[in-house]
């Protein structure tokens, strides 16, 4: 992977790591080690890094007492690697800016002060993803600092993260898909018990509600210009069925001024709940268009007893608590065919009901869904299990340590002992297509239509600065700011037919 001839030549000189994909920045501390005196060393150890004035020789306070089962790490502080939170506006630890963890098999210093960035202890740097900017990347990128992604949120929120260039500049990854290595795919359902809820509005009342003239179709959206284009859909759905699309987008009815308040929030408040609750069917459309990308607009219905009539992930049908829980508009031709489909259960009740007997744990047939619930590591609103940053922050911790340990290993023992395998993030950790109308052909829309000026350029500027920064990084800049000039050299190249 890196020869020490290639290794740092000075104190923060970068080394640049190169695999056969592209860029392997899954680097060694001991390369650059290996060219520094002790004494060397000691100085770099003692002035890197300062604590805050209040804390003093590093002694940061722990987050809490417990250790991990397998945990045996009696280091100091002074000791430990350091993981670096990137984002400014997330560091799930209150209040201050350092901490140690204490995780399962050992112990690291995180902090979100970037003033660590370039110390030979820091052995992560971990990004939220929404935040990720290629032009804000902290550059040189060195030998001895792993790379790791946090990103739960919709691919819209950043699609350089949907190419390969830009995933596979991480060594760990969180995201909502399964192929991630710290997986949040279910991030949005609590429990088992949260989709058993019993259903509060009965069969008999929405029927009750139905012929008072209440529509048998919900929409509620007030993010309207989305990747996925799902007021496309929706207005061509209109014209075929009755929808009450209470939100900013295609609103047609008024909400209750009670309930104005809490009609966009992202809780439950049970007079909204309940509200909503009174629909046969939820129109549950994801913002973006991903496998695995599955949110409250799914989960919601099914915990109220709405059948969702679901566009999103496209291996939804993986978690689902039967297989006869959740209308796929997929599944349809057109949205003719599924609004006479809606019709069609809306007055034959036994056909309706069929899609509500999952609230009878007998009808959960899903094991993948019941094994995932059982065994993820981390909870929603569960005090008795970490959250998942935490979760994942200590999985970076585990690895970081387990790779530091090999390493020193090796350079002890190199006959005896290997080197870790490099390890880089691929579309399977998140890979989202391009985004696509929600109706109709791409050819057939006007030049002038907002969603087409708006989310394909998105996407492939996207893979630009993805492919800028790759480019960054295997020449060793240390300034983000030379990313355009190194995306104008690609598309040069690449009109030369070079690249």
């Amino acid at each position: 992977l890196l020869s020490n001839s290639m290794a740092c030549r000075g104190r923060l000189v970068p080394c640049v790591c190169l695999g056969l994909f592209g860029i392997l920045c899954w680097v060694w501390v001991s390369f650059a080690s290996d060219q520094l005196s002790p004494e060397a060393l000691d100085a770099v150890d003692r002035g890197a890094f300062q604590p805050q004035s209040a804390l003093s020789e590093m002694e940061f306070a722990s987050i809490s007492s417990y250790r991990g089962p397998g945990n045996t790490d009696r280091r100091s502080n002074k000791e430990l690697p350091i993981l670096l939170w990137w984002s400014g506006g997330l560091f799930p630890h209150f209040p201050g800016d350092t901490e140690r963890i204490d995780c399962a098999t050992s112990s690291c210093l995180v902090t979100s002060n970037r003033k660590v960035q370039l110390y030979k202890r820091t052995a992560s740097i971990i990004f939220y993803g929404t935040d990720f900017r290629a032009y804000e990347a902290p550059l040189p990128r060195l030998c001895h600092q792993t790379w790791a992604l946090f990103h739960e949120e919709s691919p819209m929120n950043n699609y350089i993260l949907s190419h390969a260039p830009g995933i596979r500049l991480f060594n760990y990854t969180a995201t909502f898909r399964r192929g991630s290595d710290y997986p949040l795919t279910l991030q949005w359902l609590p429990s088992l018990d949260y989709l058993l809820e019993p259903v509060p509005v009965s069969l008999e009342k929405k029927n009750h509600l139905r012929r008072e003239g209440l529509a048998p179709v919900l929409y509620m959206q007030s993010h309207c210009d989305v990747p996925s284009d799902r007021d496309r859909y929706v207005k061509e759905l209109m014209k075929y069925i009755e929808v009450d699309s209470y939100g900013k987008c295609l609103n047609n009815k008024p909400i209750p001024e009670h309930l104005d308040d809490t009609a966009t929030a992202t809780g439950e408040e049970p007079r909204f709940m309940n509200f909503v609750a009174r629909y046969k069917f939820h129109l549950a459309l994801e913002n973006g268009l991903c496998p695995d990308y599955m949110t409250e607009k799914l989960w919601r219905p099914l915990h109220q007893g709405c059948v969702p009539v679901y566009r999103g992930s496209s291996v939804v049908a993986d978690w689902m608590p039967d297989n006869h829980s959740v209308i796929l508009i997929n599944n349809f031709p057109s949205p003719k065919a599924l609004a006479d489909f809606l019709k069609f259960l809306d007055e034959n009740d036994d056909e309706y009901k069929k899609y509500l007997e999952f609230k009878n744990p007998h009808h959960i047939t899903n094991t993948r869904l019941l094994e995932a619930l059982e065994t993820r590591e981390w909870g929603v609103n569960d005090m008795s299990k970490p959250n998942y940053l935490n979760g994942f922050e200590c999985y970076v911790c585990d690895k970081e340590n387990a790779r530091l340990a090999a390493e020193r290993a090796y350079r002890k023992a190199p006959k005896k002992n290997q080197l870790p395998q490099p390890k880089m993030g691929n579309n399977s950790h998140m890979g989202c297509p391009l985004p696509s109308p929600g109706y109709g052909d791409i050819q057939d829309l006007p030049a002038d239509d907002g969603w087409l000026q708006i989310w394909p350029q998105d996407y492939w500027q996207s893979l630009d600065q993805a492919e800028g920064l790759e480019s960054l990084i295997r020449h060793n800049e240390s300034d983000p700011s030379l990313l355009w000039k190194h995306i104008q050299n690609i598309a040069v190249s690449r009109a030369r037919g070079k690249h």
